[in-house]
């Protein structure tokens, strides 16, 4: 099962504490002070990993602590400043301190600075003073940063697939991709999205098979709007009605309607409706269906995954 969408808590490393210290030398009982700095703490980042693909880690795992600076030693040596937290999240996770959206990893090795790690003290020879000669204090290291992050992962791809359950989505993805989603004759049996790379004449594009959407979908219901998102960075989508349907205009304006209630801007994106499983009907009920499509002013586009009828058709018009 996918995971993209999990709430972790992060702490930044402490700064190491001054040192209280004075020189011990031969002749030298009670020297001057000679307390080293504290070393910074760790920093937490994240970075954009392009070889990932879902939160699963962070939801086995929900703190995640930076290392402390070493604390500071005698002779004026400074405690070490260790090194940073680097967190890989998949290419595409948004991160959020509530509701308020803190960083879009949408590019390849993007950084993002969450926390930073406390300061180290300082030692006590920085106090030293012509009054107070023998200052037997230092300074704490200050406290590193620590926040509660959402973060939410929508997955970046060219072209979504959408369609109620059993349209066909998976097949046709499993055709024109390297992509092997499960593929069976019952509802759901999609419960992740799926991304296959198509290569279309001299490109490549990036195909995501979005898990099917029933009617209420924008208001949580079935397996819900979680999925929706993952359409909201694609240029394109791919409006996928089986030719099984009673009512596929009907099927069609579901899933208008779904995507407009999830976000005008996903009706703003081009769309290309596509009849799959067209080797079960004949020519007379395709007829049928483009009368009533052309009334609402679409021109469906019918094809087969199996016998590949007007597939090349369909990902031409894509191209």
């Amino acid at each position: 099962m996918l995971t993209d969408e999990v709430i972790i808590k992060i702490k930044a490393g402490n700064g190491g504490d001054g040192a209280v210290s004075f020189i011990r030398e031969k002749n030298r009982a009670r020297g001057g002070p000679d307390g080293g700095d504290g070393g910074n703490g760790g920093d937490v980042i994240f970075i954009a990993d392009n070889n990932l693909n879902t939160l699963t880690f962070f939801d086995n795992r929900k703190h995640f602590e930076a290392p402390n600076g070493q604390n500071g030693l005698r002779y004026k040596k400074h405690g070490k400043s260790v090194e940073d937290l680097i967190l890989r999240l998949p290419f595409g996770t948004q991160i959020f301190a509530g509701s308020r959206q803190l960083a879009d990893l949408t590019e390849i090795n993007q950084k993002y600075h969450a926390v930073r790690g406390g300061n180290g003290g300082w030692g006590n020879y920085h106090f030293a003073t012509s009054i107070k000669q023998a200052p037997e204090w230092s300074k704490k290291g200050l406290p590193g940063g620590e926040e509660e992050l959402k973060l939410e992962l929508k997955l970046i791809a060219d072209v979504g697939i959408i369609g109620l359950p059993n349209s066909g989505k998976s097949t046709l993805l499993s055709v024109i991709s390297n992509a092997r989603p499960k593929i069976a004759a019952y509802p759901f049996t999609t419960l992740k999205p799926n991304l296959g790379v198509v290569k279309i004449h001299d490109k490549e594009f990036v195909f995501a098979d979005i898990p099917g959407l029933i009617e209420g979908a924008s208001k949580g219901r079935g397996l819900g709007d979680k999925f929706l998102r993952h359409i909201e960075r694609t240029k394109e989508l791919v409006m996928l009605i089986s030719a099984e349907a009673e009512n596929p205009l009907r099927e069609y304006k579901i899933l208008l309607k779904e995507l407009k209630e999830f976000s005008a801007k996903l009706t703003k994106k081009r769309r290309i409706v596509a009849i799959s499983k067209s080797e079960i009907i004949d020519e007379e009920r395709k007829k049928a269906i483009k009368k009533e499509f052309k009334k609402n002013k679409v021109a469906p586009i019918f094809f087969s995954a199996v016998t590949k009828e007007n597939l090349d058709l369909l990902l031409n018009k894509l191209y």
